[in-house]
């Protein structure tokens, strides 16, 4: 029985119809559509026809020699060509990764882009038969559910989950750049008034992150301002301005540019050192940080051999960056693959 012309249609529609309305709607002729969908003009006219007792109205208005959209097929293009271009593309990918080993990563942006990207090149040498993915968001995810192999982690060892495998631990120092140095003679900590001070802007507003604070290492490393019971006080630093960021990597960016003197985190600048782009100007004031880099490998993908490569080239490289900074870490907290 029909619907009153009044009441409108709810149940959703069949997508089977939408193909031949995007050909048609595309050329505004039913026979290139047919041309180009393979199938005879009369079975694209009864799919259109189909479609639009589907959706309750005309989606063309049929001249003697061309259609035209009506308004409700237009709007229906503007949803239907973006879905199917979108659904395509999906495929596409879907056919180019079947067959093929891939190994996915989930991480933080900062780390991923300043410790993880630029030493994947020496896997893909490695392993060129192996596709890889990061997903570099600041939430963490859910190993069991998400379609992920493996998480690299930044936590205090209380707060990650048991069978987490410890990669490195964390040291904050000020960085500069050879520039700013050559402008700034930086030998004690009184020198960092002349300078702008870069950190952190949110590291206030999370629990332990409050380490990676220029106020945390100061109270660390600045002298007591006098004797007696008030010597216990320490002196306030005060510099010639602040940077606030709110990535790892926008922070050692301005360092590198000669904006500022950054606390880094030493695991992610020890290339920058390494090689001159950034200078140590107080080596001998690196502070400890209880927060540790883990990797973590989902239960169901430990046993495919893409991952466990994955996973024994990172431990590598991971041992290189210890060695980098000079950390000999307690072997009992350290755990190994199968």
């Amino acid at each position: 029985m029909p619907l009153p012309a009044n009441h409108p249609r709810t149940r959703p529609i069949g997508m089977g119809h939408l193909r031949a309305f995007d050909a048609v709607a595309r050329h505004l002729n039913f026979r290139a559509a047919a041309e180009e969908l393979s199938l005879t003009q009369s079975a694209v006219s009864r799919q259109i026809q189909a479609l639009e007792d589907e959706v309750g109205t005309a989606l063309f208005l049929r001249h003697t020699r061309a259609v035209e959209l009506t308004s409700a097929g237009t709007l229906l293009l503007r949803a239907a060509g973006l879905s199917l271009e979108r659904i395509d593309a999906a495929v596409r990918q879907i056919r180019q990764s079947a067959g093929r080993r891939s190994v996915a990563i989930t991480t933080w942006a900062s780390f991923a882009s300043m410790w993880l990207i630029p030493r994947l090149e020496a896997f893909q040498r490695e392993h060129p038969d192996i596709d890889i993915r990061i997903d570099a968001t600041d939430a963490a995810v859910d190993l069991a559910t998400a379609d992920v192999d493996l998480a690299l982690r930044y936590a205090v060892p209380q707060a990650i989950s048991p069978g987490a495998i410890r990669l490195f631990g964390e040291q904050l120092t000020p960085v500069a750049s050879r520039w700013l140095l050559k402008e700034h003679r930086i030998a004690q900590l009184a020198d960092l008034a002349q300078v702008t001070l870069i950190e952190a802007g949110d590291a206030h507003r999370t629990r332990h992150l409050e380490w990676l604070t220029w106020q945390r290492w100061l109270d660390t490393f600045a002298p007591p301002t006098g004797g007696g019971a008030r010597g216990k006080a320490k002196a306030r630093l005060t510099p010639q301005r602040w940077l606030y960021f709110n990535y790892a990597s926008q922070i050692v960016q301005a360092a590198l540019t000669g904006q500022g003197v950054a606390l880094a985190r030493l695991p992610l600048v020890a290339e920058s050192l390494a090689n001159g782009d950034l200078i140590e100007p107080l080596p001998q004031m690196r502070l400890d940080s209880p927060l540790v880099y883990w990797l973590v490998v989902a239960p169901r993908s430990v046993v495919r051999p893409e991952v466990k490569a994955f996973c024994d080239w990172l431990l590598r490289e991971a041992e290189r960056t210890r060695q980098a900074i000079g950390e000999v870490p307690d072997p009992d907290t350290v755990d190994h693959m199968d």
